[in-house]
């Protein structure tokens, strides 16, 4: 683990301010996505304001100079917004080449595609990034970087929060499920298998829907669409999803932000320990796990010491919580 320098410092909390800018601007430019427009309506003209992509809206009323001046308005608060979301975007890409240049560049770029198309959708509160993945969002709140070895991965861990209603869920996905998300940030994504929780890209980036075991009295399948992933429960994954959430800005590939949720810095180090004890994980895991797990828990002690080991999670079971000796010895 190497601690960030006070320049590297500087440009990410830079970068994190830019992003919330960016973040308001992105979302007051898409209040103005489905437009006004003129509809003819037995011979009279009646101004209408789409709501969705297939033409529903309302009419605000038959023409005249209040419905005259209504789109007037409405189409100089939408070039308005346009062009703040220009130059806030600019601006970050200028940011994005000192990122660079500072080497703070280190969430892979596929992952970042599709938490930023996650964020857009608004559903950055419903998934959360659990797995190797996650250790680029500790990095970034602990101002310090791992060693590579530590971070190589071929694919991403979504853990859905299926307390979350699915219909809300699939409306922000626009119909066409968590699949046709990862379609927007990389178009080669398809299925690995019907039924299936993965998704692969061209370039072999796999991304996998899990959730938490719902229970023998709830068995609904977690899916948002025809044809998407199918999300698989994993034994354990209850802790991580009632632990407290770190919500936190990194750095992609490219220097741009990228919004990322993970469970507590704590709680993934103990639920990693607590892997690499289990007889039933696979042995090629078990050092890795072990790794990450003591690698997480001394960033926390030396550059979040905010976060005591001391008082264990009370989200966390018995068993997890017993490997604290093994993290802060």
């Amino acid at each position: 683990m190497k601690p960030l320098s006070n320049q590297q410092r500087l440009h990410q909390v830079n970068s994190e301010q830019l992003y919330e800018n960016y973040r308001s601007a992105l979302g007051h430019a898409s209040s103005y996505t489905y437009g006004m427009r003129w509809k003819t309506v037995r011979n009279t003209e009646y101004l209408f304001r789409d709501r969705d992509r297939h033409g529903n809206g309302k009419s605000l009323g038959p023409r005249s100079e209040k419905t005259e001046a209504l789109l007037a308005a409405f189409t100089a608060g939408r070039e308005a917004a346009q062009e703040r979301l220009r130059l806030i975007t600019e601006k970050i890409d200028e940011q994005a080449r000192l990122n660079k240049a500072l080497r703070l560049n280190r969430v892979p770029r596929v992952v970042a595609r599709v938490l930023r198309e996650l964020d857009r959708s608004g559903l950055h509160d419903e998934f959360m990034v659990i797995g190797t993945q996650a250790l680029y969002a500790y990095e970034a709140a602990g101002g310090a970087h791992f060693l590579l070895e530590l971070l190589a991965s071929g694919d991403v861990d979504l853990l859905y929060d299926a307390r979350k209603k699915l219909v809300v869920v699939s409306e922000k996905l626009d119909g066409n499920g968590l699949l046709g998300l990862l379609k927007k940030a990389d178009r080669t994504f398809e299925r690995v298998r019907e039924n299936g929780l993965r998704a692969a890209n061209a370039g072999q980036f796999m991304v996998d829907l899990v959730t938490a075991p719902s229970g023998m009295l709830n068995n609904q399948t977690i899916t948002f669409s025809e044809a998407d992933l199918v999300a698989a429960e994993v034994p354990g994954l209850q802790w991580l999803l009632n632990s407290p959430k770190l919500d936190v800005i990194a750095i992609d590939e490219d220097g741009w932000p990228v919004p990322m949720r993970v469970p507590d810095p704590r709680a993934f180090a103990l639920h990693k320990a607590w892997l690499s004890s289990l007889p039933t994980r696979e042995a090629l895991k078990k050092p890795r796990d072990l790794d990450q797990a003591q690698a997480v828990a001394s960033l926390v002690k030396e550059q979040m010491s905010h976060l005591s080991f001391e008082h264990a999670l009370t989200s966390l079971h018995g068993d997890v919580r017993k490997m604290m000796p093994l993290l802060i010895a």
